[in-house]
Formats: C-alpha cells, sequence, structure tokens
C-alpha cells in the first residue's frame, strides 16, 4: 500500500474537464460540398426519392390551407366583438377560439420549417439543422401546452386579446405571464 503511493501519487484540488478531442467535435463541423457541387460521375444514376407529403409541393399546400383558413377563423371572432354581446351566447366562440389559436401554431409551425429547409439545409450543416427541427419541435410544444392552458384555465385568446384593447375594462384586469399590465 505504502509502495502504491510512492508510485502514483494522488492529485488533491480541483480537477479540470479535459478539453474534447477533434473526434467528438466532428458532428458540430459544416460537411463540405463535393468539389463543383456535384456527387457522383456523370454516369452515374439519378437516385430516384422516395415521396413523403411532408416535404415539397405538398409541404406548400399545406402552408396555404392554414392560411387561407386562418381568414374566416380571424373574421369571425372579430364580426361577434364588432357586433353584439348576444353572438358569443349563440355561438361555440370557445370552439373557434382553440381552432385559431392551434390553426395559428400549425401556420407558424410550417413556416419556420420551410425557413429552416431552406436556410440551414441537411446536406451543409448536419447537426444544426437537426438540432433546429428539434428546437422548433419543443417549442411547438410547449406552445401548444399554452393553448391548452389558455383555453382551459383562462377565456381564450380571443378574451385575451379582447382584455388587453378593452378601454372600458381597463388595464387591470389584463394578465399576462402573472404580471398587470
Amino acid at each position: 500500500m505504502f509502495r502504491y503511493r510512492l508510485i502514483s501519487p494522488q492529485v488533491r484540488g480541483i480537477r479540470l474537464p479535459s478539453l474534447p478531442n477533434k473526434a467528438s467535435l466532428s458532428k458540430y463541423k459544416l460537411i463540405p460540398p463535393p468539389p463543383g457541387g456535384v456527387t457522383g460521375t456523370v454516369n452515374d444514376t439519378l437516385p430516384k426519392s422516395e415521396p413523403n407529403w411532408f416535404h415539397g409541393s405538398y409541404h406548400w399546400d399545406y402552408e396555404r390551407i392554414t392560411a387561407v383558413s386562418l381568414i374566416p377563423l380571424t373574421m369571425v371572432p372579430l364580426y361577434g366583438a364588432m357586433s353584439s354581446a348576444t353572438f358569443a351566447a349563440t355561438f361555440p366562440v370557445p370552439i373557434i377560439d382553440a381552432v385559431l389559436a392551434s390553426t395559428i401554431l400549425i401556420h407558424s409551425y410550417l413556416g419556420i420549417t420551410s425557413c429552416i429547409i431552406d436556410y440551414i439545409p441537411l446536406r451543409k450543416f448536419g447537426f444544426w439543422h437537426k438540432a433546429a427541427k428539434f428546437a422548433l419541435a419543443l417549442g411547438s410544444s410547449i406552445s401548444l401546452y399554452g393553448i391548452y392552458v389558455l383555453e382551459t384555465e383562462n377565456n381564450g385568446l380571443i378574451d385575451l386579446i379582447t382584455d388587453l384593447w378593452d378601454k372600458e375594462k381597463g388595464d387591470s384586469r389584463a394578465y399576462l405571464f402573472e404580471r398587470r399590465y
């Protein structure tokens, strides 16, 4: 035992973490493009891509469908706010409110996804593309939970906006993130 201590002395104090080696950092680097931007040779056949309902023109179609559906979903609550108080009693506003908030979230998700695909392409950025898509999915999930809380514990998105802009109610009734505005 005494001999062991002489051979390998104990190190006291704070051990600094070792720097990561190049192999562990390689996944964070940009992927260099092939020379001339061409993969393969002239005689290689172009690989066929699998049809995917969430890429290409289908993605564009989904964006347009959500954009067009936002028009009536926004106009109905505005009509209800301008017409009379009986509109809210006769029409299922909480359902429209939940559909409006969810459609805004879906439209935003699709738009930011297309920005990530365009400006952080997988073939060049690799890890960062996947990290951006993961961050978008995580943020959208948290936003979906926020819509759920807004619809169940409060009166919804439309009522929140109404309370923020209503002069008669004043700023004392509008609560946003536990702060008074």
